[in-house]
This record gives C-alpha cells, sequence and structure tokens, in this order.
C-alpha cells in the first residue's frame, strides 16, 4: 500500500503544501489528480505523471512531471493548473467565512490518461483551502451609499487600510480582500455597481470612493494618515483616478488596468472626465471563441484623447503597476508605460512597474488557477484574459509578495510622516 501525503492539510490559500507519496515501486509511473468543486458545483480538475525515485517516493518538491496540465518540477502545480470541466468558467470562492475549497488529491499506480469513475485511486488526501485565519472579523458595510464587506485582523490595531476593487463583473468578491487580513491589513471590499441597491454602472461617481476612503479611516481600529488601494482591471481604472484626486489615497496598486478613463465618464464634484472612444469593430475572435479586447479601446496618446488621460502628476502617494506581459484584455504594459512617462515628464519619481512576462489579466493570490478566458454576467460572449499557466503562476506568487511589501512599506511610511 502507498500513502500520499499533502502538508498542512488545512492552510490559507495563498500557502504553499508539500505533496509527498510513500510505499510505490521503485521507478514506478504513477498519476496525480486534483478536483474540487465550487459553491455552484461547478467541477475543476488536473492532472500530472509522475516517476517514483529508485526508493519508490514521489516528492513535488523535487520530482518533474512528465506531462498532463504541466511538465517539470511545480510542487503547486496540482493547484494552479484546475481547469473547469466546462469551458469559460472561473474558480471564486464567493463565502470566505463559512467553508474552505475542498481540493481532492488522489494518486493512481499507473498513467490514467482519461477520467474514469470506475478506476480506484490507490491513495487520497483531501485539502482545505481557507480564505481567512481565526480571530478574522468580517463587518458588513451598508453605510451611507458605501457597500461592502470590512475584513478586520484579530487584535487591536491600529491596521494599514486598504480598498479592494475589482473589475468589470461587479457584485462584491471579498476573497482577495479577506486573505489580505490574514497577513495583518484591515480591507474593505468595496462593491460599486450590480449589488444590493447599487445604481448600475453608467458613469463612475468618484465622490462614492471619496465616502468609501473617508469611512475606512473614520474606524477606530485603520491607521491613520492615509490608505491604500487593490486594483485589477476597470477597478485599476478607478483606482487610478482616487489616486489622482483623493488624498486620502497614499498607496495604489493597479493590476492590468488603464492610465485613461474609457467607455463611463467619470464625475468628481464638478469635474467630469469623458471616456475614450472605443471600437467595436477591433474586437477580435481567439480560437477558443472567447472575444479579445485589447484592441478595441482607443489610444490614450493619440492628441484627440488627451483630455481622458488621467493626471497622474498629482498623485500623491506611491504608485505600483503590476503588468501581465500576455494580458488579452488590455494593453496594460503600454498603458502603465505612458503613466509613468507622463510621472517623469512632471518630476516625479513615485511610480514603478513589475513587468510579468506570460502573465494574463486576472493575476490573482498565489495558487489560484489561471482563468483564460470566462462569461460574463454581462455580456452574452466569453472574454479572453490570456496568460501561459506557468508564466502566470510564477507572476502570482512573486506579485502577492511584493504587494504586501509595497503596501507595508508606504503606508507604514505615511504614518511615521504623520
Amino acid at each position: 500500500m502507498f500513502q500520499l501525503t499533502a502538508t498542512p492539510a488545512s492552510a490559507l490559500a495563498d500557502e504553499p503544501v508539500h505533496i509527498r507519496a510513500t510505499g510505490l515501486a521503485p521507478l514506478q509511473m504513477v498519476t496525480l489528480t486534483a478536483s474540487l468543486k465550487d459553491e455552484t458545483g461547478k467541477l475543476f480538475r488536473s492532472k500530472a505523471f509522475y516517476r517514483a525515485n529508485e526508493a519508490g517516493e514521489l516528492d513535488l518538491k523535487q520530482a518533474p512531471s512528465f506531462g498532463g496540465d504541466y511538465v517539470g518540477v511545480h510542487p503547486m502545480g496540482p493547484f494552479w493548473s484546475l481547469k473547469p470541466e466546462r469551458p469559460f468558467g472561473r474558480l471564486l470562492k464567493r463565502d470566505v467565512m463559512s467553508s474552505p475549497f475542498l481540493v481532492t488529491l488522489n494518486l493512481y499506480n499507473s498513467v490514467c490518461f482519461q477520467y474514469s469513475a470506475t478506476v480506484e485511486p490507490g491513495a487520497s488526501q483531501v485539502v482545505q483551502r481557507w480564505f481567512f485565519s481565526p480571530g478574522t472579523q468580517r463587518v458588513q458595510i451598508r453605510e451611507g451609499r458605501v457597500r461592502g464587506a470590512l475584513f478586520l485582523p484579530p487584535g487591536e490595531g491600529p491596521f494599514p487600510g486598504i480598498i479592494d476593487l475589482f473589475g468589470g463583473f461587479g457584485g462584491l468578491v471579498e476573497f482577495r480582500a479577506s486573505l489580505l487580513a490574514a497577513h495583518g491589513f484591515a480591507v474593505l471590499a468595496l462593491a460599486y455597481f450590480a449589488y444590493e441597491d447599487l445604481p448600475n454602472l453608467l458613469e463612475v461617481d468618484l465622490d462614492y470612493f471619496e465616502e468609501a476612503a473617508n469611512l475606512l479611516l473614520a474606524h477606530p481600529k485603520i491607521q491613520r494618515p492615509g490608505i491604500g488601494v487593490i486594483s485589477v482591471s476597470k477597478g485599476a481604472e478607478i483606482g487610478l483616478a482616487m489616486a489622482c484626486f483623493l488624498k486620502q489615497v497614499v498607496a495604489i496598486v493597479c493590476i492590468n488596468g488603464p492610465n485613461a478613463i474609457f467607455e463611463f465618464p467619470l464625475r468628481y464634484r464638478n469635474l467630469v472626465i469623458t471616456p475614450i472612444p472605443s471600437f467595436l469593430e477591433r474586437m477580435q475572435i481567439d480560437v477558443s471563441g472567447a472575444v479579445r479586447l485589447r484592441h478595441y479601446r482607443g489610444d490614450p496618446r493619440d492628441k484627440l484623447n488627451q483630455q481622458s488621460v488621467l493626471p497622474v502628476e498629482k498623485v500623491g502617494g506611491q504608485i505600483l503597476f503590476i503588468v501581465g506581459e500576455d494580458d488579452e484584455s488590455l494593453n496594460s504594459r503600454e498603458h502603465a508605460k505612458q503613466a509613468l512617462d507622463q510621472l517623469r515628464s512632471h518630476g516625479r519619481s513615485n511610480g514603478r512597474m513589475l513587468v510579468y512576462p506570460g502573465a494574463g489579466h486576472l493575476i490573482e493570490p498565489p495558487y489560484a488557477p489561471l482563468c483564460y478566458a470566462s462569461r460574463n454576467n454581462h455580456l452574452s460572449v466569453p472574454l479572453l484574459w490570456g496568460g501561459d499557466p506557468v508564466a502566470h503562476a510564477a507572476a502570482q506568487e512573486h506579485a502577492w509578495g511584493e504587494i504586501q511589501k509595497f503596501f507595508r512599506q508606504h503606508l507604514s511610511q505615511a504614518r511615521s510622516q504623520l
């Protein structure tokens, strides 16, 4: 009988797991599969083929996969290579506090290329992947117009405060905020449309986001004088606008976002920034059937579009642009480069860019599977996000550490200056 172990068997979703097997025949070929069902019952699976060593042992920290969903030495490959059984699915944890994702690891004593309900694994292990740490408090926010969820680490604080903004699929997305709270940040996951009584997204009302920033800063457990913002896609457009106009924002992380206003006008007090036009005829259809939006938007460098470019030279805090070079939704590297050029032309040096070759649009916390393309509730066609699974996984792991270092440094720095 052989044994399969995964250590720790219960951990945060951004923590690595050490997978080993013992009791195999010397140099035996085996199949390792991983599977999980999300909260709606959708199935995600991965598989890889390994060879035991001469002692009949397998250690994913040392042994290469010969084939399957990834090739080479990838200790967390079974997790980040999970694929939806039905095309265009995206793995998202909705209820972050009540239950973990349960990942079932199965080890078969031969090369099993096809999934079969009749073939029994020789060993199995269930791994719990949690999205909050014990003692974390989740507070539902319905104050004034603001809708969201505030995650507070255990203890009295004060904690560095962050607002978390996701992109154009709307609703309230909490998994990144709850994981950051596990690392000592107080994070407000902020909804801004398609949630409860929030209006449809016909314009971006920056006053709403200022109300949210003031609400967070007024909380007794939040460190002053300023907050951070972590943002992706459409959320990164809004996050960068917040950094431009709101003095409360002292550190902003923009993950694959633009440097200008697109699709909807941005309104702040008496100011209105009109969007750069988009061109439906430039949309492309990928071989998968998903729509590539990378070339669909107008160019912020065009002289006709200058009124829509965000005035990043007004940003008083620090900016970290995180860019996936294989982003198929947005030319995010060019947008970040334009913003940095704009800063330099005004004698500013408060921005930097991390570029990840092979990473796609949806850069998430470590070990989350690549979402290459997915359906959007507001569109009838799936959207292409891009990314190579191995490169994307490496980008997520590195970027997550850099994001935390960035916020620790610059939110603490703002406090010491106070």
